[in-house]
């Protein structure tokens, strides 16, 4: 059975860190609706005053950070001893567990470019005070599959014709595809039943619904405007679809490029402040009275 949309809408500008200027597509709101993912930011930027402050040493606790860029870098230090650069292509996998601190400085490319973005999944309530754990694959490590019909998908985690992204130990078996299908193209791409999943479009514009007609799905208020409603999603457009085994695209005529996400649902409650993820209040309590006394960090951080 087809996925049907859920709705659509855009992400909104926003300003996180030291004051980095970004767009948030979900995220500080309901979860229900993306369980296990609780955020995706698109820090996709031309002016370096827009990023160049980035995110200064902050901490994380019940959650995995998932970070993957397309042009510029970004350096990472961590709790862990962990330091790098992230560039054009590759991708951070952070589980912070029982805790992490960390800080994240995004640096342009030479024309000023810094294009990335940041997806956070949930923990499992089982899980949530597991060790730290960090994972960093480069360009070369993700693999990239063709369809039948000569779209084009980069692997970060899951499997999607023939190919399997090189993420591993993960808790709610995500799936993250970068996906780009040529200009009047008709795409079905299967996603498993029972799992919530998004699209996230970075490029070009195309229609999901399977069909010539229009969305028929609920969005944000306009007034007057809500009879009329969009055929086609195009940059910073995000789309929750309902259950069933797949999605159908039809590319409009630049083509189109989509982050598709999917995983399978916690249902647990959610406990949340800032960069910290817990299932209640108490938890929450306990995570900022330790980090505020110097006990958050556990084992040989």
């Amino acid at each position: 059975m087809q996925r049907g949309i859920v709705s659509v809408g855009k992400s909104v500008p926003t300003t996180e860190g030291a004051g980095v200027h970004l767009h948030r597509a979900f995220g500080f709101g309901k979860t229900e609706e993306y369980d296990p993912f609780l955020l995706l930011d698109d820090f996709r930027g031309d002016n370096p005053a827009d990023y160049r402050a980035g995110f200064p040493w902050h901490p994380h606790r019940g959650i995995e950070t998932i970070t993957y860029i397309l042009a510029g870098t970004v350096e990472h230090r961590d709790s862990l001893g962990n330091s790098g650069v992230i560039g054009p292509g590759e991708v951070q996998w952070m589980t912070a567990g029982s805790g992490i601190i960390h800080q994240e400085m995004p640096r342009g490319d030479e024309s000023g470019r810094m294009y990335g973005f940041q997806l956070w999944a949930n923990l499992p309530r089982a899980k949530k005070m597991i060790p730290p754990r960090y994972q960093q694959y480069g360009a070369g490590d993700i693999p990239a599959v063709k369809s039948r019909e000569g779209s084009s998908a980069r692997i970060i985690c899951g499997e999607l014709w023939g190919g399997r992204g090189p993420v591993d130990g993960t808790f709610v078996d995500p799936a993250y595809f970068d996906i780009e299908i040529p200009a009047g193209t008709l795409q079905e791409i299967p996603i498993a039943p029972g799992r919530h999943a998004f699209a996230y479009v970075i490029e070009g514009s195309g229609d999901f619904c399977g069909k010539k007609e229009p969305f028929d799905v609920p969005r944000s208020s306009a007034g007057w405007a809500d009879t009329l409603v969009e055929k086609q999603a195009a940059n910073r457009h995000l789309l929750l679809f309902s259950d069933g085994d797949s999605i159908t695209v039809e590319s409009g005529s630049k083509g189109i490029r989509f982050l598709l996400v999917s995983g399978i649902p916690l249902a647990e409650p959610v406990a949340w402040y800032g960069p910290i993820v817990m299932n209640t209040r108490e938890e929450l309590q306990t995570a900022f009275r330790e980090l505020e006394e110097g006990f958050f960090l556990k084992g040989e951080q």
